[in-house]
């Protein structure tokens, strides 16, 4: 694997190389991500990752400073993946100037995460379409557990007529329901022991809305209700149609019910399809 930090020369290593997929990460790595390296190389010739943990979609509050760095690791489980190239530039590389343009998303960006993380979607847009600026692919893939984020890249490649298939990778989780997340090592020995009951809420949800319940806002405040006897805090359970994350109206429109609950310091979040 090659590990390339300029642009200038990512561009000429990949301007040999044939129908690129690209996976973009911010490191701290897991099954996850490597299931999405796995699943790349079924896409194309070459497949390119990258690990930047970028400033821009973390609000003044968030984990920037503490998110975990585990770069040698990382290099480690991308080789073994068979991942060809890795980007991994430095704040200097990817912003040589204080940024000034923007990639804004529209109004689907300030229900639900956005909501709560005012800006994270643009700062996301933003790095990803520098990214693809950089990397140039033909594809590329985005874990589905960060629902809302894969929606707004797909619109976004699409509006902007960025030659670039966006495929969405199923959520990687572990034996007790829980989604991998590099977040989920901030959990304590008892909060990763209760995490799972984020996930068996949407379940329960699900097979609720499966058996035609339709009162969509009583299952929401059931499902935070309960989270909340177990001593989470909720910033919303939310079902919504999966077109365009508009609130549920109907039980004959394709559904996603999407959930960000804190568990002790650590935010989690996960979805699930109807």
């Amino acid at each position: 694997m090659k590990v390339i930090s300029n642009i200038a020369t990512l561009r000429q290593e990949l301007s040999q190389r044939r129908q690129i997929v690209f996976v973009p990460t911010m490191g701290n790595l897991h099954a996850g991500h490597i299931s999405l390296m796995e699943q790349a190389r079924a896409h194309g010739d070459t497949v390119v990752a990258s690990i930047f943990v970028n400033r821009l979609q973390f609000g003044p509050n968030e984990d920037f400073d503490t998110y975990p760095r585990t770069f040698q690791a990382d290099c480690d489980k991308l080789t073994n993946a068979g991942v060809d190239v890795l980007f991994a530039p430095s704040e200097q590389d990817l912003y040589p100037e204080p940024q000034e343009y923007f990639v804004e998303p529209p109004a689907i960006q300030n229900v639900l995460d956005g909501e709560f993380r005012p800006g994270h979607f643009r700062g996301v847009a933003t790095v990803v379409s520098k990214l693809f600026n950089c990397v140039q692919p033909q594809a590329a893939l985005f874990g589905k557990k960060d629902y809302q984020q894969l929606m707004i890249l797909r619109n976004m490649t699409r509006q902007m007529a960025l030659p670039i298939k966006i495929i969405g990778g199923e959520t990687v989780r572990a034996e007790d329901g829980l989604a991998l997340s590099s977040r989920n090592g901030y959990l304590s020995a008892a909060e990763r022991a209760e995490a799972p009951r984020l996930y068996r809420c949407l379940q329960n949800m699900r097979a609720a809305l499966l058996a035609g319940e339709d009162d969509f806002t009583r299952l929401e405040r059931n499902a935070i209700d309960e989270l909340a006897a177990h001593g989470w805090q909720s910033d919303y359970i939310a079902i919504r149609q999966q077109a365009d994350l508009a609130p549920a109206r109907s039980l004959n429109t394709p559904l996603v019910i999407l959930a960000a609950s804190r568990l002790g310091g650590t935010r989690l979040i996960d979805n699930i399809e109807i």
